[in-house]
């Protein structure tokens, strides 16, 4: 859903590019904006003077409805024969519905004030245009592989004016006393635009090449003298200026127009992406990432402390010999040695937990990776959301091969089989996601979006899922049932012992607030961007930062669950394997509860769909970010107790 893309240039965009130390550049050069190159399917082309140029149009958005809709869905001027352009998985899933328009540009052949089609509108064409026009809807075209966009002057910055884009154009606008010539709450159509195309030229080819796509859509009532003839258009009276704007008050002809202007410029083909994806906020980034690195600080001295001091001092009185034979009673964590390993209730969704965390994990870090090399540019729209969509199904081979040497190492459980294990880690967390994302379809459906999945693609999504990635964690999970049963370092008694009456800062509610807010503190403020994107329609490139981020998260998940875990064994309490999975997972329910102070400070969303739609979303989301981040703390903690039980002498 979300216009996310790395950029894929020769060199760093212009304007307020980041420039970094060149000791960092080697660490961190990543985090500058990406850079990369196009592949094929994406090469440049090359325009003759007088070639046609064609303008595609995609859809309909809107921030305060989340609902896309297709172009011809209002009576807007459609070809005798509409054309679909093929699409990818993503663009379906995101809404994309990019078809053919009547509008007829020739390269570096002007046009001013050419008639594209009058339109007789009925009283529900109007309403539907105020309807669309009052819910803030932008329309979306493409020429040439780039998005259409308004310009404008971003001068918050004293002394440093940048030129930025804002993809699409509004459909329309509402009447105020500050508009002349409209009538407030009136809805005005925006039924004239004026094309500017910027083209590229070299001696090292032939033609030109488009490397700009802006659009200045304005409402003008048009007037003509004489009849109206579809063939010969009469000359309009109103293209010389003084005409008012179109309202949209009730049924009539509303004539739509086009200016295109063709303008040289220097910016290289390579580049061109480069207005669009220009950041104006990268201290905040930067900042994002040192309150990151602080959290790591201060948590990495804290296992630093427990390694270090704590833990060899525990070692030296726990492996030294008594001469005088004296048996003295073991306290602290080397007290449950013989509970320590025993299995957790539950032992199957945990192995289920595990393994599907895995999966997601791969898919995001191989996604960013590619991401940061500029394999996903955003020329090609759709191909972040089919690449982690294909990335989740291969990852099914970790995904089995993790939750089945889990699940042997917990001898299965108590009733409980591999089979039911495997088929559970393919399909218990997917299929809710699947199930929800269904039915929050049909009400997408009802309301005839475009956001809505079309049965075909959903069929498609159910090959992937049970042709391919199902048979592929069997697969992982054959992989890991072959392999030899792991041995713990230490016995499990036959009678479990009974933990003792813990105090009220090492209940399992309070150790998960502590384990959640830690790790979601580390990435809220990428958090932010990543959300402005999605819900807010802006591009999202930044995948040097992300990826550091997210490098951050990870080991501040690790360092949590092992804090937690120490303290958690100190105080005699061996049940360490759901709370090591819920403690640093527990950020998940943070990103949730984020997602109610994003909605009210950020969203201005009117009906209840587009309200269901944001929350449904937010709470994939909100279950993918607790899965990754209960993974990573759950075997973090793993490998601490592992280790520590197996460098002590136990009888």
């Amino acid at each position: 859903r979300a216009c996310i893309g790395s950029v894929a240039t020769d060199r760093p965009p212009q304007g307020r590019a980041m420039r970094l130390p060149s000791p960092l550049a080697l660490l961190l050069g990543a985090a500058a904006p990406a850079r990369g190159f196009y592949l094929p399917g994406v090469a440049p082309q090359e325009y003759a003077t007088g070639q046609r140029v064609e303008l595609k149009v995609n859809k309909l958005t809107s921030t305060k409805t989340q609902l896309p809709y297709e172009y011809y869905r209002v009576p807007y001027c459609q070809p005798a024969q509409v054309e679909n352009v093929a699409e990818n998985l993503g663009e379906v899933l995101r809404g994309d519905r990019i078809v053919n328009s009547m509008y007829d540009l020739r390269m570096n052949v002007p046009e001013t004030c050419k008639v594209l089609c009058r339109k007789q509108l009925s009283e529900e064409d109007v309403t539907l245009f105020a309807l669309r026009v009052s819910e803030e809807y932008r329309v979306h075209w493409i020429l040439d592989n780039l998005p259409a966009a308004t310009k404008f002057v971003d001068d918050s910055t004293p002394g440093e004016p940048v030129v930025v884009y804002d993809v699409g154009f509004p459909m329309g606008f509402k009447g105020s006393p500050d508009i002349a010539g409209t009538q407030e709450g009136m809805s005005y159509l925006n039924n004239h635009v004026a094309i500017t195309v910027k083209y590229h030229t070299e001696a090292t080819f032939e033609g030109a090449r488009i490397v700009g796509f802006e659009v200045e859509p304005s409402s003008v009532k048009h007037t003509y003298a004489g009849a109206w003839d579809d063939e010969r258009p009469p000359k309009l009276t109103s293209c010389a200026g003084g005409a008012g704007p179109q309202p949209l008050a009730k049924a009539g002809e509303v004539i739509f127009t086009y200016d295109v202007k063709w303008e040289q410029s220097e910016i290289k083909w390579a580049n061109r992406w480069d207005t669009y994806l220009l950041m104006g906020d990268e201290q905040i980034h930067w900042f994002s990432i040192i309150n990151s690195l602080m959290i790591v600080l201060f948590l990495s001295g804290m296992v630093a402390m427990i390694m270090m001091r704590t833990l060899h001092r525990d070692f030296q009185r726990y492996n030294q010999l008594d001469v005088a034979e004296e048996v003295e009673e073991e306290t602290g964590w080397k007290l449950v040695h013989g509970d320590v390993f025993r299995p957790p209730q539950h032992a199957t969704m945990l192995c289920v937990s595990v393994g599907t965390g895995v999966q997601i994990l791969g898919m995001l870090l191989i996604t960013m990776v590619f991401a940061v090399l500029g394999f996903l540019s955003p020329a090609n729209r759709g191909g972040l959301m089919t690449a982690m969509l294909l990335l989740f199904v291969f990852m099914g081979v970790p995904a089995g091969y993790h939750s089945a040497v889990l699940f042997k190492a917990l001898k299965g459980g108590a009733h409980a089989s591999w089979k039911q294990n495997t088929l559970l880690t393919a399909t218990f967390y997917p299929g809710i996601v699947f199930c929800v994302f269904f039915v929050l379809n049909f009400f997408i459906w009802g309301e005839a979006s475009s956001g809505a999945v079309p049965f075909g693609t959903l069929v498609a999504l159910l090959l992937l899922w049970f042709g391919i990635s199902t048979p592929l964690v069997f697969l992982g999970a054959y992989f890991g049932y072959q392999r030899k049963a792991t041995e713990f370092p230490v016995r499990t008694n036959q009678i479990p012992r009974q933990v003792p009456e813990q105090v009220w800062y090492m209940q399992p509610a309070f150790s998960v607030t502590v384990g959640g807010v830690l790790p979601f503190g580390a990435v809220f403020i990428e958090l932010f961007f990543i959300m402005t994107s999605i819900w807010l329609q802006r591009f999202y490139y930044v995948f040097g930062f992300l990826m550091l981020v997210v490098l951050i998260l990870l080991v501040t998940c690790a360092e949590i669950s092992v804090v937690l875990a120490y303290f958690q064994l100190c105080n005699e309490d061996y049940n360490w394997w759901w709370r090591s999975l819920l403690n640093s997972g527990a950020a998940g329910l943070y990103l949730f509860g984020y997602s109610f102070v994003y909605y009210g400070t950020q969203m201005d969303l009117v009906g209840v769909v587009p309200t269901m739609v944001y929350f449904v979303y937010m709470f994939m989301a909100s279950l993918v970010f607790f899965l990754v981040t209960g993974t990573v703390g759950f075997a973090a903690a793993y490998s601490f107790v592992w280790r520590i039980y197996g460098a002590v002498k136990v009888d």
